[in-house]
């Protein structure tokens, strides 16, 4: 559906999203009037493709339920196709450019002279980046799809951006759980109503009726559904451990006493992964499922009512278990805390969050629908956060160094911290760097006390 291309004095709104979650998200706001009465403002909504070949990856329009979706918006734009060749991760427009880019997209877009409201995830990266330095004089929205909101923002704001953002809006997927998001500039954060989004999710599944694969998931009659992440794409895993973490992951529901599971494919995946994780359910006397066509995992949620949900760190177990009360449980996450490089990397705090939350499906724990967030799970996060981008949020480092005088050795809460990094802060339980020596390869240290002894 192409915008309008008649002359309209209202101002636009423009949402940019990439993911079908985040759209669903901005729409659930709307939907909660966060955004004010439709007929004042101009919506348009504009796809961004940010996969590393956007060509090959799975287009949003061809997602189950994004048309009902797009019924809030008055047209759509393609950001791929605006800026071609350029990919949306790297182009933005040099500050000296940005008159003639405004203008350039003011006229492919037939925005007229209106005033331009931004509505982006991500801020501090592109494509919303770019778009925020191409409407220098536009009020920015950020809101959030997902778990690292509750983290620290990953990289500097230009002043002349960070002044312009007016809130964060995100969902309640940690109750109790304020984001630190963007927080070092004064910008605060507002909910997005449970109720609106469940309604959307709701919308989303209606979508799904007929559809041959979620049909042939419930003739399978499933009860444990596993979420892949593909994290080998973001160098968390090789291609090799995250296929047998998805294997860890089906043994643990056949440990738990389920015999049918649906595996949910990251879109990007490689057809390999569900080539082994077949090879291990033949092997355990599973019956395995895999849903791998354009569905969000929400969809299954709704439309197949597992008992189980197991993934890594995903944001969907958190929206299983606030959203559809269904149990969830985690795999490997304290193997990818030892790992997770550097300290700042934004996965962390979503990394901690389900570490700390949901129990461990290879450990004694039963699967669970957790509660609010528990007292202690702020100062952790708060902690780890300050950690992350100290010169970011100074005045976390009193309240970070009481919580870690307490508990750094606690044997649940150090995994969560670097002694390095927390010696370099000055903060208890930090060790010095390991000298060169010690870093040193264990065949040269060999040989250098080979030769020691000879001397």
């Amino acid at each position: 559906m192409a915008p309008d291309p008649t002359a309209d004095p209202r101002r636009v709104q423009i949402f940019q999203v990439s993911t079908l979650y985040g759209a669903a998200t901005v729409a659930a706001a709307l939907d909660a009037g966060q955004f004010g009465p439709r007929e004042d403002a101009r919506r348009l909504l504009l796809i961004s493709r940010n996969a590393e070949i956007p060509e090959t990856a799975l287009r949003l329009e061809d997602m189950t339920g994004y048309e009902r979706i797009a019924t809030r918006f008055d047209g759509t734009l393609d950001w791929n196709e605006t800026i071609h060749p350029y990919h949306p991760a790297t182009w933005a427009p040099r500050p000296e450019e940005a008159p003639l880019w405004q203008r350039v997209l003011r006229t492919a877009w037939d925005l007229g002279t209106a005033p331009v409201e931004l509505v982006v995830e991500s801020i501090q990266v592109n494509p919303a980046k770019a778009l925020a330095g191409t409407f220098p004089e536009s009020s920015v929205h950020v809101y959030a799809d997902g778990l690292m909101s509750y983290g620290p923002t990953r990289n500097d704001l230009a002043q002349s951006v960070a002044c312009r953002v007016r809130r964060v809006l995100h969902l309640d997927l940690v109750p109790g759980l304020r984001p630190l998001l963007l927080t070092e500039y004064g910008v605060g954060s507002e909910l997005v109503p449970d109720e609106a989004f469940h309604a959307v999710l709701a919308e989303i599944a209606r979508e799904a009726d007929g559809d041959p694969e979620i049909e042939r998931a419930v003739a399978a009659a499933p009860t444990a559904l596993l979420l892949g992440q593909y994290l080998a794409a973001l160098s968390l895993l090789t291609v090799e451990e995250e296929e047998a973490l998805h294997v860890r992951m089906l043994r643990g529901a056949a440990a738990a006493g389920h015999r049918s599971v649906v595996f949910k494919p990251h879109p990007s995946a490689p057809v390999r992964y569900s080539q082994v994780l077949h090879e291990a359910a033949e092997e355990a006397g599973i019956r395995l499922t895999v849903l791998g066509g354009p569905l969000l995992a929400e969809t299954f949620f709704a439309r197949c009512k597992p008992r189980l949900v197991v993934g890594c760190f995903s944001t969907a177990l958190l929206t299983a278990a606030v959203y559809h009360k269904i149990p969830v449980a985690r795999v490997g996450t304290a193997e990818l805390l030892q790992r997770l490089t550097p300290y700042e990397n934004s996965n962390r705090v979503p990394l901690t969050l389900v570490d700390r939350l949901l129990p461990d499906l290879e450990g004694p724990q039963e699967p669970a629908v957790p509660g609010p967030a528990p007292d202690s799970l702020a100062p952790l996060a708060r902690a780890v956060g300050y950690c992350m981008r100290p010169k970011s949020h100074p005045g976390l480092r009193a309240e970070a160094e009481r919580y870690l005088a307490e508990h750094h050795a606690d044997p649940g809460i150090a995994p969560h911290f670097d002694a390095v990094r927390l010696a370099q802060l000055g903060l208890p339980g930090g060790s010095p760097a390991p000298t060169a020596a010690q870093q040193a390869p264990e065949p040269s240290r060999r040989r250098g006390l080979v030769r020691s002894r000879r001397a």
